[in-house]
C-alpha cells in the first residue's frame, strides 16, 4: 500500500474482490477489517486467503507493544515506530464499535491534511482510544 500511487483505489479493489468471492454480497455493505499481525515483512511467505497484506507502515504518536500486540506510551527520543504486518480484508455487514481498539488514520505523508489522507485502521490498545486522539497517533506511509 505504501508504494502505490492511490491506495484508496487499491483498498476498494480488495473489497471487489473479496464482494465477488461471496454471493450474495453487495459492495455497499462490505466494510475493511484489519488484524495486526506479529509478523515482520520477511517473514510473510504465503498471501493471505482474503484480503491483503500490507507493510511499510510508521507509527506516530504511540509506540508499538510487540509482546502484547497493542499500542503502547513511545519510547523517549522515539518518534516513529515501524509497524508489524497488517492484514486487511473484508466483512459483510455493519462494524460494532468496540471500546479496546482506536481507529488510526493512515496517510500518505507526515503532513497530515484531508488529501493525504488514505484511510483508518483499527488498532488494539489497553487505554481509551480517547488518550490516542490527544496525543495524535497515526499511521504513515512516508517519513520524509
Amino acid at each position: 500500500m505504501t508504494g502505490f500511487f492511490n491506495p484508496q483505489g487499491f483498498l476498494t479493489a480488495m473489497k471487489q474482490e473479496v464482494t465477488r468471492a461471496h454471493k450474495g454480497w453487495a459492495l455497499d455493505n462490505v466494510i475493511a477489517h484489519n488484524d495486526v499481525t506479529r509478523y515482520a515483512q520477511d517473514e510473510v511467505k504465503t498471501p493471505p486467503t482474503e484480503g491483503v497484506f500490507v507493510y511499510g507502515l510508521y507509527l506516530e504518536g504511540a509506540g508499538w507493544d510487540k509482546r502484547n500486540n497493542r499500542l503502547c506510551e513511545s519510547a523517549n527520543k522515539v518518534l516513529y515506530v515501524m509497524m508489524p504486518v497488517i492484514h486487511i480484508y473484508a466483512k459483510y455487514g455493519l462494524q460494532a464499535k468496540n471500546l479496546k481498539l482506536y481507529e488510526c488514520p493512515v496517510y500518505k505523508k507526515p503532513k497530515r491534511t484531508y488529501i493525504l489522507l488514505i484511510t483508518s485502521l483499527w488498532l488494539p490498545t489497553s487505554k481509551p482510544p480517547e488518550l490516542w486522539i490527544i496525543r495524535g497517533a497515526a499511521l504513515l506511509c512516508d517519513i520524509k
